[in-house]
């Protein structure tokens, strides 16, 4: 298995985990906290897939998907590329709202497709590309890609042990 087929294989488990969290809930149901203050599955699946667009589409030096397309009218919210749910208060996790499960498949769909066409074109040497200066050590492509990666599967995770506590 060569790099491009296994980050193709990573990136590939995590939208049936997306599915299987949501399929079957309602508009309410994904909106509501297990617990007062938790996180809602629906903003988990939203979270997720926010990190990954905007963090691919940085790679990409392209629009996310988010703000190009009319995805954020469909959860109640206002295409701020920046709006990716980090810090969000328990008031806006309860902001974010989808329309119905559809609509978070439907989103996460569209980015990991974009992701996954971005992977299939790497080769290792491109993995060791700085991206970040920011951070001490830089962050480097590969680095980014586990790191996003990781994010995704445990908020997948969440969102699944969340939807057990709902039903």
């Amino acid at each position: 298995m060569d790099l491009s087929d296994t980050l193709t294989e990573i990136y590939g488990r995590i939208p049936p985990l997306v599915t299987a969290a949501v399929d079957g809930l309602d508009a309410e149901q994904l909106a509501t906290p297990p617990a007062p203050g938790a996180n809602t599955v629906g903003w988990l699946v939203w979270h997720l897939t926010r990190v990954q667009d905007h963090h691919v589409a940085e790679l990409l030096d392209q629009g996310q998907v988010w703000v190009t397309s009319d995805w954020a009218s469909r959860f109640g919210r206002d295409p701020d590329p920046t709006d990716t749910g980090y810090g969000h208060s328990p008031a806006e996790v309860a902001g974010v709202r989808a329309e119905g499960p559809e609509v978070l498949i439907a989103y996460h769909d569209a980015v990991a497709s974009r992701t996954i066409a971005f992977l299939r074109g790497l080769g290792p040497d491109d993995l060791d590309r700085v991206v970040d200066e920011a951070w001490d050590p830089p962050v480097t492509l590969g680095v980014r890609l586990v790191s996003v990666a990781d994010d995704d599967l445990q908020h997948a995770g969440q969102a699944a042990y969340a939807r057990g506590l709902l039903t």
